[in-house]
């Protein structure tokens, strides 16, 4: 069994329930309809519910009866919501406070932040920039955390699973921002993986092998995470070969590392390497990639491509249920 394989059959026993905001998106309502049939997670969709119900017939849905479907303005939650989004944005105007909630994206946040659901997957009509923002305004970040990023799951042919991350968020984090996308990750790693994630900050220069103002910013990072975070093996700044090849490894490094030529969460210095790196990987090394995830909030929400497939959905979606 395949490490995703693995992941579906975990999250069935989970019994998750995910917010889709955009519930009157094609592949949306084939996704969740996907998702109730093979009962990976219980969905709830934002929308209006006779446009949705008129738009599943012509597609040939036969259970979208079955979905919870909410209508923001006209839920029962929707006092509560206002109040709730008032207390977290001190000095907000209430009637303001009301339009804002009526926003899908608004809306699916607070039904996470209030317990109502366990995640929530959107993007499929929204940009990235928004789904952030309404994460941010409505579940908030977690403790110590105040950058939001993105982690992809590489599945390589020979079945071995790197995360990479940020590829898809931060175009140029500083040292700060770089050591919370890395300990962020790394979490993610143990959770979803359920093994010790050995994090390797990746530069072009090797312990100092390369001298200039990009090196010296993943060095500050690394020094910043090991000082955040002693729970897991963090090292660095590593070329990838040594980070990735024991053998390689074994020549470049001078000292004893943890983590050289073993490590199994990659963190790029920006968001140029991060992007370039994912596609090489699946492109020409033939491996799956699952992602973009959000990561860094208090609950979980994640992103879609606006061109994602309904596979892609779903994948999301059960990786979202696992991180919750």
């Amino acid at each position: 069994m395949s490490k995703i394989e693995e992941f579906v059959a975990e999250v069935k026993n989970l019994n998750k329930k995910v917010v889709f905001p955009e519930g009157e998106d094609e592949r949306i309502l084939m996704s969740v309809s996907e998702l109730l049939k093979e009962k990976i997670a219980t969905p709830v969709l934002l929308g209006k519910k006779e446009r949705i119900l008129e738009m599943s017939k012509k597609l040939g849905i036969n259970n979208i009866e079955e979905i919870e479907i909410v209508e923001p303005e006209n839920s029962e939650f929707f006092e509560e919501f206002i109040n709730r989004y008032c207390e977290k944005r001190k000095n907000i105007n209430k009637s303001v406070a009301e339009k804002i909630v009526k926003r899908p994206l608004i809306f699916g946040g607070l039904m996470v932040d209030t317990g109502k659901c366990d995640s929530m997957v959107a993007g499929a009509a929204n940009t990235t920039a928004n789904v952030i923002q309404a994460a941010a305004l409505t579940v908030g970040f977690s403790e110590g955390i105040k950058t939001p990023s993105s982690f992809f799951i590489m599945v390589l042919p020979n079945g071995k699973v790197y995360f990479y991350a940020d590829c898809a968020v931060n175009i140029c984090p500083d040292e700060n921002q770089l050591a919370e996308i890395g300990i962020a990750t790394a979490i993610n790693y143990k959770k979803l993986m359920k093994e010790i994630p050995k994090v390797a900050f990746l530069s072009f220069s090797t312990k100092g092998s390369a001298s200039h103002p990009m090196v010296e910013k993943v060095q500050k990072a690394v020094k910043i995470a090991k000082e955040k975070n002693s729970e897991f093996d963090i090292d660095g700044e590593f070329q990838v070969d040594t980070a990735i090849n024991e053998e390689v490894a074994k020549k470049k490094m001078k000292e004893y590392s943890s983590v050289a030529g073993r490590a199994n969460v990659l963190i790029f210095p920006d968001l140029n390497s991060g992007n370039i790196a994912y596609k090489i990987t699946q492109y020409l090394g033939n491996a799956q990639a699952y992602g973009p995830v959000l990561q860094g909030f208090a609950k979980p929400v994640s992103d879609l491509s606006r061109g994602a497939k309904v596979k892609d959905i779903i994948m999301t979606t059960v990786i979202t249920c696992l991180m919750s």
